[in-house]
């Protein structure tokens, strides 16, 4: 028997919602009808983050707890007052996807179960020059909220040195956001340039707490990740309600709000609450910015020495991009000796161990695959717990959280480095405290199902 629809006049338009009492959020309570009238409540501010772009659908239509996929394609069946555009990605396909423009359409792609926005940063009318640059500031585990902001504040200072106005929100989950107006002139090649010599004169100033190390193995405090302005790539954008078990919100802030806040404070109830009192990203539009400061900078790295930076493993080698090797294993192109290091042993029942086939120095052991983050962390949490006194020798970076690509699906894997811990105190590796198959139920073609297991 077909569930219960609801009708909401938006926009001068029908839209059609269905299921409306089915809950997003379990420990909130929110239905898929509440997280509709919240995008509602503050529509003017969600499209002037998301409107008017190609929108890739995050799909989780099970609801926040649930798994997503990612949907770049717009559904065949869609009323006829959805806009697309064809869109060009980096391995030379396209694809027809959404672009929203008003509040009818912002609730129609809500209906289908995206619970954040996820743009590209580029105009439905210009699709190949960049209107914004987009700075996201990615911790490593284990640091603290107010390191964050201390980046965070100092890429404003950077930005504004260098001719560009910041406008920050929360991300909505660990991190934090910057995104800079600018003028529709340069290429997605040219735009992360500027993002990595961004990146690079952040970390100049703050090298204690702030890096633009693209390797994790090399990072520590915060990532200032440039590669966020790749083709192809989106960011939640503002007053997006994440996946969290709070609802929470990557909200835009005010400068003077920065200091001392808490991205606990900003949920789907308090944000629509907020906005009604304005919005602090206004006027974002009005700040339009130069690149040429950025891309002056970047020359002098350049005859400095500095070459590119690694970009995303899908992408096509760049010309002057440094080995797609990570530090550790960049010495020994030839046979491996065994002082060069082993194959780490897999958790009982797999076949494939924290570093698949390839040898390591580090003494690693595998935590946790799970289907999102923060059952990962859960099993993580679990494993802290049966070792006390392990823990504290760890440092941030040792804890190595890694995003993996599923069939159509992303998933989450915990390593864990013993390095810092003597020899005869390591754990040994167990079975995993999560041990999530992304390929479970798949019917693969003889000899094409994945063997990392």
């Amino acid at each position: 028997m077909a569930g219960r629809k609801e009708t909401l006049e938006v926009a001068g338009r029908e839209v059609t919602i269905s299921n409306p009492e089915k809950v997003f959020f379990s420990q909130t309570g929110h239905t898929k009808l509440d997280l509709v009238r919240y995008y509602l409540s503050v529509a003017e501010g969600a499209l002037r983050g998301a409107g008017g772009r190609p929108m890739a659908l995050k799909r989780y239509v099970n609801g926040a707890e649930g798994e997503f996929f990612f949907q770049k394609r717009a559904p065949e069946s869609r009323p006829e007052w959805i806009r697309t555009v064809e869109l060009r990605f980096p391995s030379g396909r396209t694809a027809e996807e959404v672009v929203v423009e008003d509040a009818a359409q912002l609730a129609w792609i809500i209906n289908l179960g995206c619970i954040d926005l996820n743009p590209h940063p580029v105009r439905a009318d210009d699709l190949d020059h960049p209107d914004e640059l987009r700075v996201d500031l990615d911790p490593v585990p284990g640091i603290e909220w107010p390191q964050i902001l201390d980046v965070a504040m100092m890429t404003k200072d950077v930005l504004e040195d260098f001719g560009l106005t910041g406008w920050p929100k929360t991300s909505g989950s660990r991190g934090f956001h910057v995104n800079c107006r600018i003028e529709p002139r340069w290429s997605f090649s040219e735009v992360r340039r500027a993002a990595v010599a961004l990146a690079r004169e952040v970390e100049r100033r703050a090298p204690e707490i702030a890096t633009s190390r693209w390797w994790k193995e090399e990072r520590h405090g915060v990532f200032i990740d440039y590669n966020q302005n790749a083709k192809d790539r989106t960011v939640a954008s503002a007053y997006s309600v994440r996946p969290t078990p709070d609802a929470r919100v990557s909200m835009p802030l005010r400068w003077k709000e920065v200091p001392g806040c808490d991205p606990a404070a900003f949920t789907i109830d308090t944000a629509a609450k907020r906005f009604g009192k304005g919005d602090a990203s206004e006027g974002i539009d009005e700040a339009v910015g130069s690149l040429e400061p950025l891309l002056a900078l970047a020359a002098e790295h350049e005859s400095l020495g500095f070459g590119d930076a690694p970009w995303p493993p899908q992408f096509a080698k760049a010309e002057g991009e440094p080995t797609r090797v990570q530090p550790s294993k960049r010495r020994g192109r030839r046979p491996a000796a065994a002082s060069e290091g082993v194959v780490p042993d897999p958790a009982p029942g797999k076949s494939a161990g924290p570093t698949g086939r390839r040898r390591s120095k580090m003494p690693l052991i595998e935590i946790a695959r799970a289907a999102s983050e923060a059952e990962a962390r859960a099993g993580l949490d679990r494993w802290r717990e049966r070792y006390p006194d392990v823990w504290p020798r760890l440092a941030p970076a040792d804890v190595l959280v890694d995003s993996m690509r599923g069939r159509s699906t992303t998933w989450t894997r915990i390593r864990v480095n013993l390095r810092n811990v003597p020899e005869a105190e390591r754990p040994q590796q167990e079975a995993l405290e999560v041990d999530y198959d992304p390929w479970a139920g798949v019917e693969w073609p003889e000899g094409e199902r994945p063997t990392r297991r």
